[in-house]
């Protein structure tokens, strides 16, 4: 296989990917230079942060791991709105592929914010609106996830993933996405998940926070086949659990069109995503030689 059928082009959100590993939203996509670096180490795209009108953190947000994955207590970018918006524009004059997570604590809210975003920055947007351990957070139904991605419909013409988490109705849920406007879903956000820290005895980051990591991959395997058996075409980015090529490869045989990876990022990036993506392309070469017998 040559360079160029290596590097074949995946398409979401109107982005043309050279490859279908997308960083996911969180810690390590708040920072610029985090962002520009993974994007030369050879991700599609980059997920910003999720960005949150006067977000205020009253925590120390920290991880926490585990044998098969991670904890986490964080929610939105540290980062004020206007300094978003400043480096989006940069990254447009740079060309670069990036997704801009957004949440606000109304509908309206993130209409406005989805439009801010659109004045300054072609970028697509996903709409981080599952946090499930997020201050804000209430019960995720079809209703909440059509007035929110609504919203942004009525404000922009950007287009937008919304991010959900797995738990019920989530077929549902799925199609008032689609119905309301949204271009592709990202599934799954964390779910939740409690540890306990043996040296303290006691609870590990306070409390209930977001899990994420190898354990729930099959689940969210599981969810994406199931929509496909249901009829959803909407394009789907997977994400949960992505540790190795051959993770990338089992979400797009059971029907997603790219793959978000992060958890695993935060030991090695760099190195981590270079050795997953070298995976995938070795895997991707075998099955094109056996279709070939």
């Amino acid at each position: 296989m040559n360079n160029d059928e290596q590097h074949a082009a995946y398409t979401v959100l109107g982005l043309q990917l050279r490859s279908p590993l997308i960083v996911g939203s969180g810690l390590l996509s708040d920072q610029a230079r985090n962002i520009r670096q993974l994007l030369a180490h050879g991700a599609g795209a980059v997920v910003t942060k999720t960005i949150f009108p006067g977000c205020e953190k009253t925590h120390a947000e920290r991880i926490y791991a585990i044998d098969t994955g991670m904890l986490n207590n964080t929610t939105y970018s540290k980062r004020s709105v206007a300094d978003w918006l400043t480096l989006l524009a940069q990254f447009k004059r740079e060309g670069l592929a990036i997704i801009a997570s957004i949440h606000a604590a109304t509908p309206e809210g993130l209409g406005e914010l989805a439009a801010q975003v659109a004045e300054i920055s072609d970028c697509p947007l996903e709409l981080g609106i599952s946090c499930l351990h997020a201050d804000d957070f209430t019960e995720d139904t079809p209703e909440r996830v059509d007035a929110y991605a609504r919203a942004v419909k009525q404000r922009t013409d950007s287009p937008f993933a919304v991010k959900l988490s797995l738990g019920q109705h989530l077929y549902e849920r799925a199609q008032a996405a689609q119905h309301s406007g949204a271009s592709a879903l990202t599934l799954s956000d964390t779910v939740s998940g409690l540890a306990f820290d043996h040296d303290r005895q006691d609870v590990a980051l306070g409390g209930v926070c977001g899990y994420s990591g190898a354990g729930i991959k099959p689940l969210v395997l599981a969810a994406i086949y199931e929509l496909r058996q249901r009829g959803l075409d909407l394009p789907i980015m997977g994400c949960g659990g992505v540790g190795q090529g051959r993770d990338v490869h089992e979400y797009l045989l059971a029907g997603a069109q790219t793959v978000q990876v992060y958890s695993a990022l935060h030991q090695d990036m760099f190195g981590t995503l270079k050795r997953i993506t070298d995976q995938y392309l070795e895997l991707r070469q075998v099955s094109a030689k056996r279709a070939m017998v």
